[in-house]
């Protein structure tokens, strides 16, 4: 029975999709460049850019973290919580979308990739380290970025191909 036990707990703890099998990122998931060069956002999945998008950045370099980061908060219609603003808010400066990751050892509530409710400073170096896309750009790439996703930032002039193969999100 003990043995019976046992093995079950090994078969479904190795099996399980939440058991990090093989290379991070695995060739063909997603995984997201965020060039703090450019202010661009690179989406990527099954082994190709699927989209480039314009972002703000940090007003200061250091600003926003550089480094290989995981996705491990999403939220719809996020709450700012500095300022108490209600998701859905027109004055909400996150935007309808955020997707937090675990820069500086924070719990993806402090780092983000989100949308704005100030279109016009896309583009520019204006954050206080998070990375902003216009409302309808986060929307169209929010779904396919799922929790454990790789964000990469990163001040490159480098090829996003390039960029990809060296992290192995691309072969």
């Amino acid at each position: 029975m003990m043995v019976k036990l046992t093995m079950t707990f090994l078969f479904t703890f190795f099996i399980s999709p939440l058991w990090p099998l093989g290379p991070n990122p695995i060739p063909g998931e997603p995984f997201v460049i965020v060039n703090k060069q450019s202010n661009e956002v690179v989406f990527i999945q099954d082994n190709r850019i699927q989209t480039i998008i314009s972002a703000a950045t940090g007003k200061t370099a250091d600003l926003t973290p550089e480094g290989l980061f995981t996705v491990t908060v999403k939220a719809k219609n996020p709450y700012y919580r500095k300022k108490d603003i209600h998701g859905g808010d027109p004055s909400n400066p996150l935007g309808t979308r955020w997707i937090g990751f675990d820069a500086k050892g924070t719990d993806g509530r402090t780092f983000g990739i989100h949308g704005t409710n100030d279109p016009q400073s896309i583009g520019k170096y204006v954050s206080q380290g998070c990375i902003r896309l216009q409302n309808e750009a986060i929307e169209s790439i929010f779904e396919f970025i799922p929790l454990g996703t790789k964000i990469l930032v990163v001040p490159k002039a480098d090829s996003y191909e390039d960029i990809a193969r060296e992290y192995g999100a691309i072969q």
